[in-house]
């Protein structure tokens, strides 16, 4: 396999943060490849969002890896019983899925060591973001640190970057790069518990925090609502 072109894993959820991500990546000249999991989550439509912002931006390659984190539970996008709150709360919320980041950025790296990669881009924001604690650049920073020692790659002088280019940007920023990429927003599902269809709820925190960044950017929100 030829190490010439630049490489890069691309997490991709389907959701507006992820598919900015991906845009973002494939302007900095990178060869994509996307990584997206069913891992139990409520919003399975939001994998439907994945497929279609990779064939419009036109990735490499697309896989979804199956991985069954609702076994654990712990969280309200993977267990049932619990409820998806619908307004403000405190602290570290109940839709946080436990060690989901650590588990996926580890998936991401065995993928590309295969690829000689040179970089795993993740949509990861310590601005307008949820509070989740594996979001934050201190996180970041350690894994890649861990990545590099941890792979032939990285004790053979190859070492990988973890990109997080919206780790620094308010939503309304994120929207912006991406509107000035031409991302097609109407694409992507954020809703923590769309419907089938993938229209969302409109008043989960990731409903909020979406449509104060489409009104604070002025792009035209193009969400399909339930309701």
């Amino acid at each position: 396999m030829s190490t010439s072109t630049k490489r890069a894993v691309v997490l991709l959820s389907g959701g507006l943060d992820s598919a900015t991500v991906v845009a973002i990546a494939a302007s900095q000249g990178y060869e994509c490849y996307a990584l997206s999991f069913d891992y139990g989550q409520r919003a399975v439509t939001e994998l439907n969002a994945a497929k279609a912002v990779c064939e419009s931006i036109g990735v490499k390659e697309h896989r979804v890896f199956n991985l069954d984190l609702a076994q654990f539970g712990g969280s309200a996008l993977t267990d049932a019983s619990l409820e998806v709150p619908e307004g403000e709360t405190e602290g570290v919320p109940i839709t946080y899925v436990p060690a989901r980041n650590t588990i996926f950025l580890s998936m991401a790296l065995a993928w590309a060591e295969v690829l000689h990669a040179d970089a795993i881009f993740i949509g990861v924001n310590a601005v307008d973001y949820s509070g989740y604690p594996d979001c934050r650049p201190e996180f970041i920073a350690a894994y890649e640190q861990m990545a590099n020692l941890a792979t032939r790659n990285g004790v053979t002088g190859e070492p990988f970057k973890i990109v997080t280019p919206l780790i620094d940007l308010t939503k309304a920023e994120i929207i912006e790069a991406g509107h000035k990429l031409g991302m097609d927003y109407s694409l992507t599902v954020s809703c923590y518990q769309s419907d089938e269809e993938g229209r969302a709820c409109g008043r989960c925190d990731s409903c909020r925090l979406r449509a104060k960044g489409f009104a604070d950017s002025g792009v035209p929100d193009p969400t399909r609502y339930q309701n």
